[in-house]
């Protein structure tokens, strides 16, 4: 078994040994849970430290390190083919991470803990397997398999809408994947019978316009409702709502960034020409997301509502930066897909804090909390304004590249998409002046501040927040080498964005 596979299945193996373990016996189920979350952050750091930026092989495809490959079901040239570069890996290094962060959260889970770790370690497993896959079958498997654990997170451990919240998600993003498959299809028919996206890159210069139009808006649907783009987002506030939060921070930190892998590792690689046909309504869309979700959080008194919304807001960014087709575009979508991963996380880690000792999540039912609870009040503040972008935090820094790297293609369309930090900035603003500023509401007089579990799971997430907006080389080297190999790969095409 090669490292690769090691990483992807080992949640899985620990699934597995999960259901051996007797119910009543929590501690042992929270116990092996953890231990193998821990195993699979360790694998993926090796992964890290024996990692070659900038390693690159006389290949017309991506090149691609710690290759496995083998024959699956030969008949419809199937393949188990694995690999990562510089793209997959800060993601597979972000799902072993905040999957432990989440799960050190998860320890308050009292109602069928066995389940619940079941569901999760199956979930991570998937996740992880999605950037990995070089097999467009083997994609679109743990793509599919991601939704099951996620339907019963939510719908047995979420809240009183659970049952409805989980049941929309499902078909949303079912609805997408449907026409993603026939997508798959389309590119395994006209490729001559192939499922590898390396090669798959290789050929896309054989397609006609006609064809990767279709196609591309086959992929679009499938990868639009996950990330989500307006106007797929409608499941989004409600299934963050109501899941439990540690599934809410997966949800964000995770799911939401399959959507944005998939345009960068498919769409675009595969498909350019409809890529580029696509870009007039690409960068729109990237706009609605951004200023939408912002004036949508800030009418929100529920604050994980909010925080849900700000999530359509900040992956507009991700949308914007790719809409650059440039290496400063992608690297700062890339990298607001890391940075969004680890604030809102954190975000929603916080406002779960808030909501386990109070049971209510109103902004205007609180006042005053920051002289009762520092420690809360300092990682909130300290959250919140890496989520509003302010510089020498890690938001500042992707931002900053996604409209540096959009400005010269669409100029117009950035500086109307920075008018989305001003309201991002106002409502978070306002939460912080509501939940933690003036007299205490003597109803919470006596709330306690944040355990030693609270802070082992949010701690390092602030402590990663300041490090990247200080040196943000710590994740550019890792992934500038592919990006630009990846903006390279074209040299001829989206004269709309270089000029002719």
């Amino acid at each position: 078994m090669g490292i690769l596979s090691f990483v992807t299945f080992a949640p899985l193996a620990g699934a597995l040994a999960i259901l051996a373990v007797p119910k009543e016996r929590t501690k042992a189920v929270q116990a092996v849970a953890l231990a193998v979350m821990g195993v699979t952050l360790l694998a993926a750091l090796y992964l890290l430290a024996v990692f070659e930026p900038g390693s690159s092989q006389p290949m017309d495809a991506l090149p691609m390190q710690f290759m496995e490959r083998l024959e699956w079901i030969p008949s419809f040239n199937i393949h188990y083919a694995m690999g990562i570069d510089g793209l997959s890996l800060p993601m597979v290094l972000l799902t072993a991470f905040m999957s432990l962060l989440s799960g050190i959260y998860a320890l308050n889970i009292t109602k069928r803990v066995k389940e619940f770790f079941f569901w999760f370690l199956l979930l991570e497993t998937a996740m992880i397997g999605v950037f990995c896959a070089l097999d467009m079958f083997l994609f679109y498997l743990f793509w599919e398999i991601t939704l099951v654990p996620m339907y019963f997170l939510i719908g047995i451990w979420g809240g009183p809408r659970k049952e409805f919240a989980a049941i929309k998600f499902f078909l949303f993003i079912l609805f997408g994947s449907v026409f993603m498959l026939l997508g798959i299809l389309a590119l395994y028919f006209q490729s001559g019978r192939s499922f590898d996206i390396l090669e798959l890159m290789t050929r896309s210069h054989e397609w006609p316009l006609q064809f990767q139009k279709y196609v591309f808006l086959a992929f679009y649907l499938g990868f639009a409702v996950k990330i989500p783009a307006f106007p797929f987002h409608t499941w989004l506030p409600l299934a963050h709502v109501e899941a439990p939060t540690p599934v809410s921070v997966i949800l964000a930190a995770i799911l939401l960034k399959m959507g944005v892998y998939g345009l960068l590792r498919v769409s675009y690689s595969i498909l350019p020409a409809g890529f580029e046909w696509f870009l007039p309504v690409f960068v729109v869309i990237a706009f609605i997301n951004i200023l939408y979700g912002a004036l949508c959080a800030m009418a929100q008194t529920d604050m994980k509502k909010m925080v849900a919304y700000s999530s359509i807001n900040h992956m507009g960014y991700c949308m914007l930066g790719i809409a650059a087709v440039s290496a400063t575009g992608f690297n700062g979508a890339v990298l607001q897909m890391i940075n969004h991963g680890m604030i809102t996380g954190a975000l929603f880690m916080l406002v779960g804090v808030i909501y386990d000792r109070a049971h209510t999540r109103d902004l205007t039912a609180f006042g005053g909390l920051g002289a009762k609870l520092p420690v809360l009040t300092g990682l909130m503040t300290l959250t919140v304004m890496a989520s509003l972008g302010l510089p020498g935090l890690a938001g500042f820094v992707s931002e900053f590249l996604c409209f540096l790297g959009a400005f010269p293609a669409w100029p117009l369309w950035t500086i109307l998409s920075v008018s989305g930090i001003l309201v991002t900035a106002a409502f978070f603003l306002r939460m912080l002046q509501k939940v933690f500023m003036g007299p205490l509401n003597e109803k919470w007089a006596a709330l306690p501040d944040m355990n030693a579990r609270e802070l082992i799971a949010v701690g390092p997430l602030a402590v990663l927040t300041v490090v990247l907006g200080v040196w943000p080389r710590l994740a550019l080297d890792i992934m500038n080498p592919t990006i630009v190999f990846i903006t390279g790969m074209f040299p001829d095409m989206f004269q709309l964005v270089k000029g002719p």
